[in-house]
């Protein structure tokens, strides 16, 4: 029997890198026929927003002295996921600035902003957030019960690379091609299980969650991307932290 779920990923990571290479333009400035787009049963894309945090101002030099601060912000982010309302937590241990990233289940910036500002350590400005709208299937699991266990995934981010261009040549669509099969090779390998792209057609293309054993391994397979090989994409991957249960 075909695995449904490598089959929906499979659907679910060709559109969203199609869009990635070069739809971002039009999410972004066409959002009626983007919803026209949604509503089509052939695509499920759906727009999410996504917080980048990072050390605020208030950062502390020792994050664990605030015991009562740290219950609060755990219990506030449990509640959110347990709600449906954030789809996706993860934390960044490997960067000076990077701390999280959440991904809230609302196409309103405004929403989603009011979500985070109510987070105890966004409110003592420990930390603070850099906004992106994000389109993807909703592939991420709704957990009733979190549980306070965690899995180490890999966090892609996509930028724009040194030969990045809007253009669309025959060269273009030729790594598009390329890039898309690949992408379905590493959705059938179950090694890639999120995937989408920002929507605000900035530096920020998209990204890609891995669930690989390394970050080596999560920088090999990224490395086989033909548009990372001609330059149109560049990568920079963390390890991310990632409640169990959450990813696909």
């Amino acid at each position: 029997m075909v695995d449904k779920m490598s089959i929906k990923m499979k659907t679910t990571l060709l559109l969203t890198l199609a869009v990635l290479l070069c739809g971002t333009v039009v999410i972004a400035q066409e959002p009626q026929k983007q919803e026209q787009k949604q509503a089509d049963p052939a695509s499920k894309l759906v727009q999410f927003q996504m917080a980048i945090l990072k050390r605020g101002p208030n950062w502390p030099a020792n994050p664990g002295a605030n015991a009562d601060l740290q219950q609060k912000h755990i219990a506030y982010v449990t509640s959110m996921v347990e709600s449906g309302k954030l789809a996706l937590v993860g934390g960044i241990k490997d960067d000076k600035e990077l701390v999280a990233v959440f991904i809230y289940r609302t196409k309103s910036a405004e929403e989603a902003q009011g979500w985070l500002a109510g987070d105890p350590g966004v409110a003592a400005g420990h930390v603070v957030a850099e906004w992106h709208p994000w389109w993807s299937e909703d592939v991420m699991k709704k957990v009733t019960t979190l549980e306070p266990k965690f899995t180490t995934a890999y966090l892609a981010f996509l930028t724009r690379g040194d030969k990045w261009t809007a253009e669309r040549t025959p060269a273009t669509e030729a790594i598009q091609k390329a890039h898309l099969a690949n992408i379905q090779r590493l959705a059938d390998e179950k090694k890639l299980v999120v995937a989408g792209p920002f929507g605000d057609n900035g530096r920020l293309r998209g990204i890609f969650i891995f669930k690989v054993a390394s970050i080596d391994e999560a920088r090999s397979l990224a490395a086989t991307d033909p548009a990372v090989q001609a330059g149109r994409l560049a990568l920079e991957i963390h390890p991310l932290m990632v409640p169990e249960g959450i990813l696909p």
